[in-house]
């Protein structure tokens, strides 16, 4: 089922709501006072135990619980998620000052230098060079966000680059690594999207398909190739089996970015789609879906996905109704 709208949740006519940078600065300042007391002596003994390494699997939970927020267009929860993703920031900002690494007014101090020197369309080259700014681009962008995109990129690509200390460097010798244009894919990605990154990259260099039909026959072909190494049946073969079931994913997301959709989206669309299915199979059932034969089960399937299509396609002619549509309860966890 698609999103609802960016304005189901909220008032027709909502006015804007300006930030107050005094209150912000209050507010933020108040919150660094909190986590620093938390981590002090005399704090909190679970916060003042944990590490980098032991907070970090909470860092990504948090993004995905901002994530999942946006598309449920639960903005009123959304900021409370925000707050929570921003704790991430002060809780290893205050871990690092604890060990004399940095601190947040650091991590500030980063942020804005970073956006000044990024957008000398909006700031000015003279501020953007200030800032940090080593590539010779044209702010006169006018209304072209295609050519903002291209200055960004211009200018990421230039702080990457190391200083030029006028010394002759050997021609691949010991120690010596030659950048790639990939380097910028950041492996920490969700694979899907990392995937897309990576084709959209090697793309710039000419290295892809012409078109989105040329993908089918290579889908062909890595679904047979997968099919040959499954049918083995010897376990030996599954690093073989893992590695061209890898081959059949990063065809079909180059797929989708031939045709223009995000392979996260549409597969997190698709989750969506199968609890709702899924959960309407277990409404619909009189007995355990376990008890049911595989017959009965794809029946019951059927029905929960007409029974559904129905009930979006109501939905799509009066979109009022959507407010009062209920998801499955752990698509509104």
């Amino acid at each position: 089922m698609d999103l609802p709208s960016e304005s189901s949740n909220a008032p027709d006519s909502a006015p804007p709501k300006p930030t107050n940078p005094a209150r912000a600065a209050e507010l933020f300042e108040q919150s660094v006072a909190i986590m620093a007391r938390l981590r002090a002596p005399g704090g909190c003994p679970w916060d003042r135990e944990q590490t980098f390494d032991s907070i970090r699997k909470y860092t990504l939970e948090e993004a995905y619980e901002v994530f999942d927020a946006i598309e449920r267009r639960d903005f009123a929860h959304l900021a409370e998620e925000l707050g929570d993703l921003m704790l991430q920031v002060l809780f290893y900002a205050e871990m690092a000052a604890n060990e004399g690494r940095f601190t947040i007014d650091e991590v500030l101090d980063h942020l804005n230098r970073k956006l000044i020197r990024r957008h000398p369309h909006v700031f000015g080259d003279e501020a953007s060079r200030a800032a940090g700014n080593l590539a010779n681009v044209d702010a006169a962008v006018g209304d072209s966000a295609s050519a903002v995109l291209r200055n960004w990129e211009d200018i990421k690509a230039a702080e990457k680059r190391p200083p030029d200390t006028g010394a002759v460097l050997p021609a691949g010798g010991a120690g010596t690594q030659t950048p790639s244009r990939l380097d910028s894919v950041l492996r920490a990605l969700p694979a899907l999207a990392e995937a897309a990154r990576l084709g959209a990259k090697a793309q710039k260099s000419g290295f892809d398909w012409p078109h989105w039909r040329d993908l089918l026959p290579k889908l062909a072909e890595e679904t047979a190739e997968l099919e040959a190494e499954a049918a083995s049946g010897d376990p030996a073969r599954r690093p073989a089996i893992e590695a061209e079931l890898g081959d059949l994913l990063f065809t079909v997301v180059h797929l989708g970015r031939h045709l223009g959709v995000d392979a996260e989206m549409a597969l997190r669309k698709c989750n969506l789609r199968f609890r709702r299915r899924f959960y309407q199979m277990e409404l619909t059932s009189q007995r355990p879906l376990e008890d049911l034969s595989p017959v009965e089960l794809e029946a019951l399937w059927a029905q929960a996905k007409r029974k559904l299509a129905a009930e979006e396609a109501s939905l799509a002619c009066d979109p009022s109704e959507s407010k009062t549509h209920k998801a499955p309860p752990q698509a509104q966890s």
